[in-house]
């Protein structure tokens, strides 16, 4: 029996003939084309658009993702359905994950149906999710233990950049190991920022994403105060987008809290502690003093996660703006 139908049995059972006819079907569609078959896990708001971008350019894409529906549409435009993230690496020359925290990236990767149980040697396993600096290290280790080559590349950007192939992507990896891997991320973003060993993207992402949360919540604060001082929030929304502070970040949540508009949520309270606790986590593995800053910013998403975790960010400003009592 040879590598293939072994592969095929151990997904699918002993009746392994439809499986052998698909991944047959995906070398056909995919011969001709250089590197062409990615295996894409986790369609959330930024998966899905990323998805896309590898079936815009000319990849043969495989999807998996704990909730069908959300492939519905890529299914329509051409991608191949997984019943498991082991069902999707078989045959990838690349395998990209977008999940939400360090336990569905180590489920999706070395659970009892993940990845790396099919992925041949030498497939370039992309990480996209924003996870903590040790899961990323640690992800590195075991997956190039089993040959495969390990990119830690979470990603900046809105889902609108993603699925228009204009995500920056934060990457950690051995330099000749990023340009074996370029073909796979020229597709999905428009910069790739190299910071060095695998483990360092993940160090800047969450960076980035623990700043991004000390200054929404610095707003959201800043707003309850003037809206309970009686500030006309019209000029108050003008100062904050003409001053100092306005940060992309600032001007984009400002307008939408002060309106109490929160249609299309980008991203969730839950994800933004998430990202916070990892960050604050890292901070304290490094520094002597005790990052007081990013543990308030924790603090205030914490209340943000408990009273509305799948809710967009910028509700927090409903939690905070709220008139003091006589008893308070």
């Amino acid at each position: 029996m040879g590598r293939a139908q072994r592969r095929a049995r151990r997904v699918h059972g002993r009746d392994a003939g439809a499986a052998r006819v698909r991944h047959n079907g995906r070398r056909r569609r995919g011969r001709g084309l250089a590197m062409s078959r990615v295996a894409f896990i986790g369609l959330g708001r930024m998966g899905h658009g990323m998805a896309g971008r590898y079936l815009d350019a000319g990849f043969t894409v495989t999807v998996w993702n704990r909730n069908n529906t959300k492939a519905a549409d890529l299914i329509a435009r051409g991608a191949i359905w997984a019943t498991s993230p082991e069902d999707a690496a078989i045959d990838a020359d690349a395998v990209v994950t977008m999940v939400a925290d360090d336990e569905a990236s180590r489920a999706v990767w070395l659970g009892p149906d993940g990845a790396a149980k099919t992925a041949k040697a030498g497939t370039i396993a992309i990480e996209c999710s924003t996870v903590s600096y040790d899961h990323a290290r640690e992800m590195g280790r075991e997956l190039n233990a089993r040959g495969l080559i390990y990119i830690d590349c979470p990603v900046t950007g809105l889902p609108d950049a993603a699925a228009a192939g204009k995500l920056t992507l934060l990457v950690g990896a051995d330099a000749a190991d990023l340009e074996r891997a370029r073909p796979y991320l020229t597709p999905i973003g428009s910069t790739i920022r190299h910071f060095g060993a695998v483990g360092s993207g993940t160090v800047y992402k969450l960076i980035n994403n623990l700043m991004g949360a000390i200054q929404i919540a610095g707003l959201a604060e800043g707003l309850a105060i003037a809206e309970q001082a009686g500030l006309d929030m019209n000029l108050v929304l003008e100062s904050i987008q003409a001053g100092v502070a306005a940060s992309p970040q600032v001007a984009r949540h400002s307008k939408r809290m002060v309106a109490r508009d929160f249609s299309g949520a980008t991203f969730t309270a839950a994800l933004r502690h998430k990202d916070a606790a990892y960050a604050v986590k890292l901070a304290e593995s490094l520094l002597a003093g005790k990052p007081l800053v990013a543990r308030a910013a924790v603090e205030a998403y914490a209340q943000a996660k408990a009273a509305m975790p799948d809710e967009d960010e910028g509700r927090m400003i409903e939690l905070v703006s709220r008139p003091k009592t006589p008893a308070s």
